[in-house]
């Protein structure tokens, strides 16, 4: 077997507690579609961006999704979850084989700053395998937008990327161009899933390893029905983009250290000149740069109930 079929639930969710519903949307995708193998589901579906919900892994929370993987007999990705470890909060997303057993949990690395405060980054990458299917990454939201993320990816083998996002901003536009041109330029699947209804903009993606858009959904509730060919990637890898790019290939052999990520990346370069990542002030007409606000204080928009600003993307 080389197919992997994926059902993403791109769902009508309000900022509430959503696990009741959720049970229900995937019992009810398993039913329908009997040969869904994965399920996917948004970032923060659960309770939304609102870092006060934030719970314990493993916990109470994580074992209904354990449940409801177990009793479908599919690979649940379950958006992600607010955590909390210590006295620390990561956005986390749990990876459940169809056993019910939690294999991986993946802590978002670049968290929405200086929107989604209070959220620590992770510090892991993390990739899957599917048993006789192929390997599978993950990344949440922001991610996306670090084409390193993807690049690492690819090199740890992943062959189809996960990418659980809550976009609500006018920016979804370049994101669908980005996921689509992550597909072309490493060479695989990649699936950004978002949430519609009050929560996000909807209008999830999936793109495949030569650079097409597979399938676009709209941006109201929608069940995307898809399949994964593995053997399609390595062909592409091995071959090239329609013959033609070994982008991979490329990459491994060429011996340049990109500056960049020398010493670690310690030097800056001249990206020491942008100044500290900040929530931009608001500027008063004709004089640009003063700020409205104090140094510190949000002039963004507020979720309800949410500590952490205007939440993620």
């Amino acid at each position: 077997m080389s197919y992997l079929a994926i059902a993403g639930l791109q769902l009508e969710l309000d900022i509430e507690d959503n696990l009741s519903l959720l049970e229900k949307e995937i019992d009810g995708v398993a039913k329908r579609f009997p040969w869904i193998q994965m399920v996917v589901l948004p970032e923060l579906c659960a309770f939304g961006p609102g870092t006060d919900r934030a719970v314990r892994m493993p916990g109470e929370v994580e074992n209904c999704f354990r449940e409801a993987a177990a009793k479908n007999g599919i690979w649940l990705v379950p958006g992600s979850i607010y955590e909390r470890s210590g006295d620390k909060v990561y956005n986390t997303t749990p990876v459940i084989n169809p056993k019910g057993e939690v294999i991986a949990r993946y802590r978002k690395q670049y968290p929405f700053l200086p929107y989604e405060q209070n959220v620590e980054p992770g510090q892991e990458f993390v990739v899957f395998d599917v048993p006789g299917a192929g390997r599978v990454g993950l990344i949440i939201c922001y991610d996306m937008w670090y084409p390193e993320m993807l690049r690492t990816m690819a090199w740890m083998g992943a062959e189809v990327v996960l990418c659980p996002s809550l976009t609500n901003t006018i920016d979804r536009k370049v994101e669908l161009a980005i996921a689509q041109s992550h597909a072309a330029l490493h060479q695989m699947y990649f699936l950004n899933l978002n949430t519609a209804g009050r929560m996000a903009v909807g209008q999830s993606i999936f793109a495949g390893p030569d650079g097409q858009v597979i399938h676009q959904a709209g941006s109201g509730r929608e069940i995307m029905t898809l399949e994964v060919d593995f053997n399609h990637v390595r062909r592409v890898r091995e071959r090239g983009l329609y013959g033609l790019c070994q982008t991979l290939k490329s990459f491994r052999d060429h011996p340049v250290a990109y500056p960049p990520y020398q010493q670690g990346g310690s030097n800056p370069g001249a990206l020491a000149d942008l100044g500290p990542l900040e929530v931009p002030p608001r500027e008063t007409p004709g004089e640009e740069g003063k700020p409205s606000a104090e140094p510190g204080e949000s002039v963004g928009m507020d979720w309800p109930n949410n500590k952490s600003g205007t939440g993620p993307t």
